[in-house]
């Protein structure tokens, strides 16, 4: 296919720093996705000079955009096309983008563009799609769906898993846009797409929040602590001067603060991810918390430093395994196997223990304490971060030989949870768990960790994406 360009973003996974990534005091460890959004960008004559048409074929209604972008006395003029349904993420990614192209080259393109953006099917709950087919919710059910299935739902009305659907969304139609317009490299102006992305995903929001979504997109796993908000709230305003704006964004002359240090789960851990049909509205969550943390900030502070340490330790058990793995393999890999046919609770009662088998048992215990102050911030905040429904699974989840975490991501609440096992038969099991628990509808996801952040890449090595191409 000649003239197309695809850009993809993954989802993300907040293991450790949920709320607290909200303060630049504290870090988070967030780890990219297998599952990815992909934007497709089509260059065509079919259409007036200027005609941007975006498409998200996944949805029933009103998933098709149109908008108009042409120069006029050396200004961008943009706008939506009348009778167009409305989209604030993809109006806002288009408008900003395209603005700071045009302030970068002087130009935008000379045809039109047809915009395809798809979603890999973990982004969306598929229980719909499964009982349509009499299918049970297991791996094996959601792996036999065809590739960015339908979602028999609108964009409303549409039952999400958690994955930062708007953050990956964002993040691969800015940087598709800056390679189609742009020729843009990816890796020499992939800082310059974070801020974009950072900014045009604010915006559309509405107020500036921690970005560790964004950064997850654009860098894949690492440990994040997030830029001061004051970087952009003199350009989170409608009327914005485009210079101003380039000034704000550019990573040469903007005050940007964040720091991304790239880290990597250890081998032989794997990150599996359930999708829990309950639902949590995350903002509502993180006001709720953040009210309380105002009101009480003497008891407020005491917890987040202690849960800040413990993330802390956590993130640094991971690396030191990393290390161990990379300088003695067999040792390391010996202990994995040990590891896999006991639970966590019984690791301390083997005999002769290593410094690498302590890592791994520090690990366990740390974590357990992190869920601990988070239970307690839940009780402190009445926010369900770890509610007692999902405290019940999770332990279950743990009492799994071979299971070596397992936590609620993000700000928590009752929609997802995540768990690290050692070996096949531990995912197996814990897969058994959720399919057979009663007090909540627990069904898999299919996606795992994957440290690419956002990548260029062909229409044929995405099965399924060229049936929705010209």
């Amino acid at each position: 296919m000649t003239n197309t360009t695809v850009v993809s973003a993954p989802g993300k996974v907040l293991m450790t720093g949920g709320y607290l990534v909200l303060d630049q005091t504290y870090r988070g460890l967030v780890v990219g996705t297998t599952a990815r959004f992909y934007t497709a960008i089509q260059s065509t004559k079919k259409d007036e000079r200027g005609s941007i048409q975006v498409r998200s074929p996944q949805f029933d209604t009103n998933a098709n955009w149109s908008y108009t972008a042409t120069i006029q006395d050396e200004k961008l003029q943009f706008s939506s096309r009348p009778g167009s349904s409305q989209n604030k993420f993809v109006e806002t990614c288009l408008r900003f983008t395209l603005e700071i192209i045009y302030q970068r080259t002087g130009k935008l393109f000379d045809d039109s563009l047809l915009i395809t953006i798809v979603g890999d099917n973990d982004f969306y709950s598929q229980r719909a799609q499964l009982e349509s087919k009499n299918l049970s919710n297991t791996a094996e059910s959601l792996a036999s769906l065809e590739p960015f299935c339908s979602t028999h739902a609108t964009l409303g009305t549409v039952h999400k898993t958690g994955l930062g659907s708007s953050a990956a969304l964002t993040t691969s139609l800015v940087a598709a846009l800056f390679v189609h317009l742009t020729d843009s490299d990816l890796d020499q102006d992939r800082t310059l797409i974070h801020n974009v992305a950072q900014y045009v995903h604010c915006f559309a929001q509405g107020k500036v929040g921690s970005g560790f979504d964004v950064s997850a997109a654009v860098y894949g796993n690492h440990r994040y602590t997030r830029f001061s908000p004051d970087v952009l709230s003199s350009v989170m305003n409608d009327q914005v001067d485009s210079k101003e704006l380039l000034k704000a964004l550019d990573p040469v002359t903007g005050s940007w603060d964040n720091i991304v240090v790239p880290f990597q789960l250890p081998p032989g851990l794997e990150l599996l991810l359930a999708d829990v049909d309950a639902g949590s509205h995350t903002p509502s969550l993180v006001s709720k918390v953040l009210t309380w943390r105002k009101n009480n900030p003497s008891e407020a502070n005491e917890l987040w430093g202690q849960l800040g340490n413990m993330n802390n330790n956590v993130e640094q058990h991971l690396r030191n395994l990393s290390k161990a793995s990379e300088t003695y393999p067999e040792e390391y890999n010996q202990v994995i196997k040990q590891f896999a046919s006991l639970k966590a609770s019984e690791w301390y009662t083997v005999e002769n223990k290593t410094s690498i088998m302590e890592e791994f048992i520090q690990l366990v215990d740390d974590f357990s304490q992190v869920r601990t102050y988070l239970q307690k911030m839940s009780q402190l905040s009445d926010v369900p971060i770890e509610p007692s429904e999902q405290t019940k699974l999770l332990d279950a989840c743990m009492n799994v030989e071979g299971v070596i975490l397992a936590g609620v991501p993000g700000a928590g609440g009752y929609d997802a949870i995540y768990c690290i096992v050692l070996s096949e038969k531990a995912k197996e099991t814990v897969r058994n768990v959720w399919s057979s628990w009663k007090e909540m509808s627990v069904g898999p996801l299919l996606a795992q960790a994957d440290n690419k952040g956002i990548a260029k890449i062909s229409v044929e090595s995405v099965n399924g994406l060229g049936r929705f191409l010209l």
